[in-house]
Order: structure tokens, then sequence, then C-alpha cells
């Protein structure tokens, strides 16, 4: 039920003689309780495909699926989770992690229970009637990933959460976003620029060229990290093993080789284009 399928995905942008085609042909399938990353050069088009997965943008060519059905717009069923905390300033932290409960008239007795359950379950209980601007950013990050699970959803959509945070905060939300994924499974589709961070958190790891954004190589992650329980370990630990360390090395080197081509393909892209104009 909570599968992402993109079936031979193609996003154009603009008219006349000067498209930009930000997403070229990807074909990607994520399945239910599966933990997806996709890193990629700047403009290679991660945001694009996250934004089509949530109905919040749409495929010039192609489809994309959540389970079975077209995406055609948003959906209960897909919660996104943005860089920027996205908090209602006048709202408390209870306020703003049961607004969706209350948009959906989920009776007030029911949502009371449903919030103390998400305030235990993310560390907020002695933040609850604070507002957003008297929380760090890890708290605020907190709230909204709350805000989502509490909506009970079949795929998190997550785009550069932790983008905004301080190393030390961002190491922590990583751990818990673990915790959360383990303890409360989700499809999660995960966009992010931080190597290390995709290959801690994803069971696979998706890498895009530069624009026209084409997938590379997907990077299995799930078999080491279960076959050393990186899980039981500490994140520092982790990072230090020799497995993680090959898996973010040759991750690196396949990013590193596409923005060292990047130069070369814009030329042969504006080659191109002025072939087709001179005919």
């Amino acid at each position: 039920m909570g599968s992402i399928s993109f079936e031979s995905v193609s996003r154009v942008y603009g008219y006349g003689t000067t498209p930009v085609t930000a997403v070229d042909n990807v074909s990607l399938s994520i399945r239910d309780k599966e933990f997806v990353a996709i890193v990629g050069p700047s403009g290679c088009g991660k945001t694009t495909l996250l934004r089509m997965a949530a109905g919040l943008d749409f495929p010039s060519s192609g489809q994309v699926l959540a389970g079975q059905r077209p995406v055609r717009s948003p959906g209960p069923d897909r919660a996104v989770v943005f860089q920027q905390f996205a908090l209602l300033p006048w709202k408390t932290v209870r306020e703003n992690i049961g607004f969706g409960l209350k948009c959906r008239n989920v009776p007030r007795a029911e949502r009371a229970v449903q919030i103390d359950r998400h305030l235990k379950m993310m560390g907020l209980e002695n933040h609850a009637d604070a507002y957003p601007h008297q929380l760090s950013g890890g708290l605020q990050q907190r709230v909204a990933i709350a805000r989502s699970y509490i909506l009970n959803p079949e795929v998190l959509l997550m785009d550069e959460p932790f983008g905004a945070l301080d190393a030390q905060t961002r190491i922590l939300m990583q751990e818990e976003l673990i915790r959360l994924s383990r303890a409360n499974p989700r499809t999660v589709l995960f966009i992010t620029h931080s190597v290390e961070e995709a290959v801690y958190l994803a069971d696979r790891v998706v890498v895009m060229s530069t624009r026209p954004g084409r997938i590379r190589e997907i990077i299995d992650i799930r078999s080491t990290r279960m076959a050393e329980n990186w899980e039981g370990r500490a994140i520092d630990e982790v990072m230090d093993l020799e497995s993680f360390v090959h898996l973010r090395t040759r991750i690196w080197k396949l990013l590193r080789h596409e923005m060292e081509a990047a130069p070369e393909k814009a030329a042969e892209m504006l080659s191109a284009k002025q072939r087709k104009l001179a005919s």
C-alpha cells in the first residue's frame, strides 16, 4: 500500500526555445516500508521527484504511482517534511502536532490521546505548551516530524529535513529518525546532499546524474547494515566501519564524476541546441 513508483518520468519546465529538462526518463520503484535516499548534484531533479510523489508537481511524460493509484494531487497517504519547519508560530507544540487531526474533525478527546502519544514518542513532553520561537532547530524539526507521523501516512516524503540544523543536532536527528523508522515503519523517500546521511539512514541510495536528472546508479545499503548490525551501534562507531567508509567513498566518486562532467554535458547540450536552431 505504501509503495511509490516512477514510471519513465520526465519533467520539462519552460516553453519555446529554452525548455529545461529537470528529470529525464526516470524509473524507480520504492517498496512498502522501504527507506530510499536520493543524492545528486544541485539541480539534478531530486526535489522535483519528491514534489511529483507528493502531488505538488506533475510529470511532462510518464506517471507516478502511490500504491497502484496515479498521483494526481496531494493526499493523506503521503506526508511531506520540508527543510524549513513550516510550523504555525501562533500555535503551541501541542497545537501544531494536532493541527492536522483538527482539520480532519477528529474528536477533541481522541486528539488529546494521540497528541500525548506523539509528544512522548518524540521526546517533547516538556515542551508541549511552548511556541516554535522558544524551541531550538532540532526540537522544531521533531515537532514537524510528529505532525506528519500523527496523521498515520503510508509514505513520508522528506526534503532535506535536517539541512538547516547544526552538525551535532543533525546527527542526533539522524539517530532519532532511525529509531522512529524502525519502531513505526513507513515508506520514506529522503532527499539529501549529505552522502554520510544517505548511507546511514537508507536501505538503498539512488545516485542521480547532473541535469537532466537521470538515475546513475542504485546502491544497496540494507544488506550491509543488517549483516553488521549498524542499528545496534552508535552513529560515530558506524561511520568508522570499513563497510560504511567503502559505501560512502563509492557514492562520492559517482557524484564527483558527475560534477566534473557537468561542463562537458552543458557544452554538448548547447551544441545540440544550436544545431537544432540552425536546422
